[in-house]
């Protein structure tokens, strides 16, 4: 007996150190960054798209790809380089009330997004179990914050990033059902619709939702996150000799993990647009709402699986969104933060994070909403996003911040441009139809 369970135990060491070993397991940041980017509340605004227009939102994630790797190339540059987050650098830089402003909105929109998330994973979970959604919301609320305050972050991470092979469920989706291929890529190049109000919103909301605020900070801090938890590592600006490596490293780090969140947001509009809205069915409120439209159309595996790509992606994002208001208030106000840190060490940092969820978990027991907040969320950020988006070309043109690692003309360029995208589809929105 004894014998056997030493085996047993010697086998699963194995298993394990060969999991950590796998490159999966050494992808950095810009991994989680890209999956969190496609949480149950993008998972929503895809869905809304591909219903209500059809094939005819696809070209915005071809254009969107080049766009948000740039910018989260220079979030992740900027915490590697100078060694200190988004919001660290903007309170070195701007006047306090710019950042103020955005650390405000930041922690808002993160508090309705997450709500908005959980609500999502609660009635999918609900769904697929036949438990009680609001249990299964409590549940998912109380187990993510569990983990993120008594887990260290390296250890966590690890499961974080097997979380990610869930995205591949909106890519199986499609071998379930029809797919009129020439349609789609005709429709990616040359789409057709009315640019009115309608459009321009959910033009909006898709720029919105794919390169989103909180993904800014997290990207950043995440690197300074990395660094100093290889001891001896220091920011490039004091110390250049790991200069080319390190930079090699973030930019393909970044732009894979960017690729990998296009994509399944790609096949997301597109399973929808092939299936709810060859079917009429042109509202969707929330990603729950579009894996149960999904089933008397395309079967019980695209349902399932559909409905198990949105827990998977939550179990990612909600962390994610905590955890990027943490860093942004606690380099905003000087207080100690870092998801390595023990609760005691790191008191107010924690501290924002059990605020953000449970005040998340309130709002499912409140008159608000968090369904209807999905979507108008996504628009909010998009609007939101455009200073900031801002701020940061400021920070990475600078030399007094980053050395003799300014951001190069090519990644200025495409950051102007997603500035731009984002505000003219902003300003259309606005006018009136």
């Amino acid at each position: 007996m004894d014998v056997d369970r030493a085996s047993r135990s010697g086998a699963f060491r194995v298993l394990w150190e060969r999991l950590k070993e796998h490159p999966l397991s050494r992808l950095g940041p810009g991994l989680i960054t890209g999956v969190a980017d496609d949480d149950p509340s993008g998972i929503a605004t895809y869905s809304q798209a591909g219903a209500q227009f059809g094939l005819n939102m696809l070209w915005t994630m071809p254009i969107a790809f080049p766009l948000m790797a740039a910018i989260q190339s220079m979030c992740a540059n900027l915490g590697r380089v100078t060694g200190k987050g988004l919001a660290a650098n903007i309170k070195a830089t701007f006047p306090p009330f710019v950042l103020r402003g955005v650390v405000l909105l930041l922690l808002v929109a993160n508090t309705l997004n997450i709500a908005a998330d959980v609500a999502a994973m609660g009635e999918v979970a609900e769904l697929v179990s036949g438990i009680d959604r609001h249990l299964m919301t409590s549940i998912f609320v109380f187990g993510t914050l569990l983990l993120q305050m008594f887990i260290p972050y390296h250890r966590y991470v690890f499961f974080l990033k097997w979380l990610t092979v869930s995205l591949l469920a909106y890519a199986a989706v499609l071998f379930t059902v029809h797919v009129p291929w020439g349609q789609v890529v005709l429709r990616t190049v040359s789409p057709k619709f009315t640019l009115d109000a309608s459009a321009a919103a959910v033009v909006v909301a898709v720029f919105g939702t794919t390169i989103s605020p909180y993904l800014f900070f997290w990207q950043a801090s995440e690197e300074v996150e990395d660094m100093e938890r290889h001891h001896g590592t220091v920011p490039l600006v004091r110390d250049a000799r790991a200069a080319a490596v390190e930079l090699r490293r973030i930019r393909w780090d970044t732009w894979s993990g960017m690729l990998y969140s296009d994509l399944t947001a790609y096949f997301i509009m597109l399973a929808t647009a092939v299936t709810l809205h060859v079917a009429g069915i042109t509202d969707v409120d929330t990603a729950a709402q579009a894996a149960s439209a999904l089933r008397p159309l395309a079967g019980d595996l695209a349902y399932v699986v559909f409905a198990l790509g949105i827990l998977g992606v939550g179990l990612i994002g909600v962390p994610v969104l905590a955890g990027s208001g943490a860093y942004a208030l606690s380099e905003a106000m000087g207080w100690k933060e870092g998801l390595e840190r023990k609760v005691t060490d790191a008191r107010g940092f924690y501290g924002i994070i059990a605020v953000s969820v449970l005040a998340a978990l309130a709002i499912q027991y409140s008159p608000i909403s968090p369904m209807k907040a999905l979507f108008w969320s996504a628009v909010i950020n998009g609007v939101v996003a455009v200073p900031l988006m801002a701020v940061i070309i400021v920070l990475v043109s600078k030399k007094s911040v980053m050395g003799a690692f300014v951001a190069s003309r090519p990644l200025i360029v495409l950051g102007w441009i997603a500035t731009a995208v984002m505000g003219a589809a902003a300003i259309a929105m606005l006018l009136p139809g």
